[in-house]
C-alpha cells in the first residue's frame, strides 16, 4: 500500500486524549501467526485459528491451551463464525467447502459442498438453523444446518464478494464487495436493494436492533440506516478495515471496534456509534491486526495479531482512565461514585462540551 495514502487517510482518534496511552491488560504469546479468534460464551475459552492451519482452544485467564490441537488441520481458512448457541464453528476455505465443527471436540461434523471457489465469508442465522456463505465463485448459498443441504441458491451476487451478513431477524442478507452493497430477501432470494458504498467493502456487522448496518472498507467505515438505506459516514478514517465488531452498551448505543489490516497501521479504534465519537486513542499492536471480538459480557475486547499474540483490552478500565484524564480539573467530591462500566455516551459528550465552553 502506498505510504502517502496511509498518511492522507489516517485520522487521529481524539486530540483531547492523543497523549493518553492505552495498553492491553494481557498480551499472550501463542507462538503462531493468528488469523482468527472467537471468544466462547463460557467466558473462559477462546478458539484460535493460526496460519499453519491449526485450531486450538485457549484459556485467556490462565494463559494455557485446552487439550490438544484440533484434529484435521485446515489450511486456507478465510472465514469463521460461531453459532448462536456457542456449540459449533463454521469455517469457509479455499477449496470451496464450508465445514461445521463441534466446539468441544474440534471434530468436523458436516461438510457443506457446492461452491467452486474460495469461501470468503460465513454467517449464522439468529436461530442457528441456517448458515449463509459467500464465495469468489460470485454466488452465495443458504444451507440448512441439520441436513447440510443448500436451501437457497446458488444465487449470483457480484464479483469480488468479501462479506455476507444475516440481519438480526434473519429476513435479509447483506452482501458486500467492490464498492457495492446488496440486500437480499433471505427466504426468497430476491434482490431488494443495491447501494453504492464508495469503496470496496471488506466486512459487515448488523446492530442487534436491526436499525444500522456497518460496513468496513478500504478507506473508511460507513453505516447504513436500514429504514431508509441512507448512508451515514462514520469518522473512522483508517486504511483497510478488515474487521468490524459491535457490542451494545448500557445506554441504548453500540461500541464499534474497527481493526486495520494496513501494513503501516496495526491498530484498533473503539467508537461510540450513538455519539459518533472515538473512545480513547488507538489500540496499538506489534503487527497486522487480523481480528477483533468482544467477550460475551462486553467487558473485554480480544484481538489477534500476526506477531503470534492475543491481546486483551479491559473496556471498563479504558473508559475509567479516559474519564479520569478528562475530568481531572474538576473538584473531586468525597464519596463520589466511580463511572459504571459501559458509561460511554454522556461522559465523552460532556467532556467535549467542557472543552468547547470552559
Amino acid at each position: 500500500m502506498n505510504p502517502e495514502i496511509q498518511l492522507m487517510t489516517e485520522h487521529p482518534a481524539s486530540t483531547k486524549h492523543e497523549n493518553l496511552e492505552i495498553t492491553p491488560c494481557r498480551k499472550i504469546d501463542v507462538k503462531n501467526d493468528i488469523r482468527y479468534i472467537i471468544h466462547l460464551p463460557d467466558r473462559q475459552r477462546s478458539i484460535i485459528y493460526s496460519l499453519d492451519g491449526s485450531f486450538r482452544a485457549w484459556d485467556l485467564e490462565r494463559n494455557t491451551q485446552f487439550g490438544e490441537e484440533w484434529e484435521d488441520k485446515q489450511k486456507g481458512v478465510h472465514a469463521i463464525a460461531l453459532s448462536p448457541d456457542g456449540k459449533t464453528v463454521a469455517t469457509g476455505s479455499s477449496d470451496g467447502t464450508v465445514r461445521l465443527r463441534n466446539v468441544d471436540t474440534g471434530k468436523v461434523i458436516k461438510k457443506l459442498m457446492g461452491h467452486t471457489n474460495r469461501v470468503c465469508s460465513v454467517c449464522w442465522s439468529s436461530g442457528g438453523g441456517r448458515v449463509v456463505s459467500g464465495s469468489w465463485d460470485e454466488t452465495f448459498r443458504v444451507w440448512d444446518v441439520e441436513s447440510g443441504k443448500t436451501i437457497l441458491g446458488p444465487i449470483k451476487a457480484m464479483q469480488g464478494m468479501n462479506a455476507v451478513c444475516y440481519s438480526p431477524e434473519a429476513n435479509m442478507i447483506a452482501i458486500g464487495g467492490y464498492a457495492v452493497l446488496k440486500i437480499w430477501d433471505a427466504n426468497t432470494g430476491d434482490l431488494l436493494k443495491t447501494l453504492n458504498a464508495g469503496s470496496g467493502i471488506t466486512c459487515l456487522a448488523w446492530t442487534s436492533d436491526g436499525k444500522t448496518l456497518i460496513a468496513g472498507g478500504l478507506f473508511n467505515a460507513i453505516k447504513f440506516n436500514t429504514a431508509t438505506w441512507t448512508i451515514l459516514p462514520v469518522n473512522v478514517r483508517k486504511n483497510f478495515i478488515n474487521t468490524v465488531s459491535l457490542f451494545p452498551n448500557e445506554h441504548g448505543g453500540y461500541i464499534l471496534a474497527c481493526a486495520s489490516g494496513a501494513p503501516l497501521d496495526k491498530t484498533v479504534q473503539l467508537w461510540n456509534l450513538k455519539t459518533d465519537q472515538p473512545i480513547g486513542t488507538l489500540l496499538h499492536h506489534e503487527d497486522y491486526v487480523n481480528s477483533a471480538t468482544f467477550s460475551s459480557d462486553g467487558k473485554l475486547l480480544i484481538t489477534s495479531c500476526s506477531d503470534g499474540h492475543i491481546y486483551t483490552w479491559d473496556l471498563t478500565a479504558i473508559v475509567n482512565k479516559i474519564a479520569d484524564a478528562t475530568l481531572q480539573p474538576a473538584p473531586k467530591m468525597n464519596g463520589a461514585a466511580r463511572i459504571p462500566p459501559g458509561f460511554f455516551d454522556d461522559t465523552l459528550r460532556e467532556a467535549n462540551v467542557r472543552d468547547l465552553h470552559p
